[in-house]
């Protein structure tokens, strides 16, 4: 003869913690596509213009 038995099992949750982790792994994924983003543009710039041409570009754009 076999018998079944069912246990259950609570488990308390810091929502807190837990949005907030969601929250900070969002974050950091957001800003390592930014600098990724960041990356292409700078490397693009580089390989259309040249470094001096950059440079160029750059003080231009700061000076006015």
């Amino acid at each position: 003869m076999t018998t079944t038995t069912q246990t259950t099992a609570r488990t308390q949750v810091d929502i807190g913690y837990e949005t907030s982790h969601f929250a900070l792994g969002v974050g950091i994924v957001m800003a390592a596509f930014v600098g990724l983003w960041g990356a292409a543009c700078i490397a693009s710039a580089l390989l259309s213009t040249g470094p001096v041409g950059l440079m160029q570009s750059c003080l231009s754009a700061m000076i006015g």
